[in-house]
């Protein structure tokens, strides 16, 4: 895909992705609506997103997102979904349903594509590497272009630690910090660094986590109560489930909160064994092989016993 010919003569661009966003979707969304803005000064160009997490502040111009999803577009020429099928966007779907021309830009193994045009990508390390790609022309990328796109990819391959990090990924890593932004304090600033209250509520999952399956597996969850008691948002959950992941023996991880009386966000990570985007897409969510998710509803253990038959289905393959 060249992003620039598949936006050529349009007057008006919008951008979006998925709801709660992560950090590979603010990086990507970003990072399209950075380079739009330089290579096409003729077009309005509109980010239609979630407000993004604090950490993520760092961006140039991510206050310039309509986190109220208003515009006083009525029909977007281009409308853009990355990271995401058009069923996860959320308040932006009905801009990418009316738009005259459709791009999903995803690397998610379940999306078999919802635009005019796609570039859906299953072994690509995240949507702001696609996104790299799709810049023809990488002499008009600048320092913030490559800085956002940069961010995308570290939150998805989990600093080039996972399994999706390939040697097209690392080279583009290597180009994207050629311009020069300060990348060990992006890492630490926007991965590792938490706030007391994340901390202490990492805490407290880990503390009350299970193992089961004779160890091969882990879960904990977090109930309104609790995220009431430590005044906690979704986002300070981030990185819970990929703790629990790091237990040794554990081949997969479960971490869940509460959403709503008998719902739950579930998040699943595996060390390899089990792919986690069938066992969530058994369910109705989705991801990758290694990290999936999924909202279900029931009690904390009717979920736990129907995840955990299909998790065993696998493990007893790889025997």
């Amino acid at each position: 895909m060249n992003i620039f010919e598949e936006v050529k003569g349009a007057g008006s661009i919008g951008i979006s992705g998925h709801i709660r966003p992560d950090g590979d979707c603010v990086g990507a969304v970003m990072g399209l609506y950075l380079f739009l803005k330089k290579v096409c000064p003729g077009a309005k160009v509109q980010v239609l997103l979630e407000k993004p997490a604090d950490i993520f502040s760092c961006i140039k111009d991510v206050e310039e997102i309509h986190t109220d999803f208003t515009t006083d577009i009525a029909c977007f020429d281009v409308f853009f979904a990355l990271d995401t099928s058009k069923d996860r966007m959320g308040e932006a779907e009905k801009y990418f349903d009316s738009a005259k021309k459709k791009i999903n830009i995803d690397h998610h193994i379940s999306n078999k594509g919802c635009g005019d045009v796609n570039d859906i990508v299953p072994d690509a390390s995240s949507a702001s590497e696609l996104v790299y790609n799709a810049i023809s022309d990488k002499s008009l990328l600048d320092k913030e272009i490559a800085k956002a796109l940069y961010i995308g990819i570290i939150h998805d391959t989990g600093v080039f630690q996972y399994s999706n990090t390939s040697p097209a990924t690392l080279k583009a890593a290597a180009d994207l910090i050629s311009y020069g932004f300060d990348f060990p304090r992006l890492i630490d600033e926007t991965f590792y660094e938490k706030t007391y209250v994340q901390n202490q509520i990492l805490g407290r999952a880990l503390l009350e986590s299970i193992m089961f399956m004779d160890g091969r597996c882990v879960v904990s969850m977090i109930d309104r109560k609790t995220m009431k008691f430590y005044r906690a948002r979704p986002e300070d959950l981030d990185g819970i489930v990929n703790q629990l992941r790091n237990t040794k023996g554990v081949e997969c991880a479960i971490f869940m909160y509460q959403t709503d009386t008998l719902e739950y966000k579930v998040s699943l990570r595996s060390n390899g064994k089990v792919d986690v985007a069938k066992v969530a897409g058994f369910f109705g969510g989705g991801g990758h092989v290694r990290a999936a998710g999924v909202t279900m509803q029931g009690t904390f253990y009717d979920i736990i016993n129907n995840l955990s038959a299909r998790i065993e289905m696998q493990l007893k393959d790889k025997k």
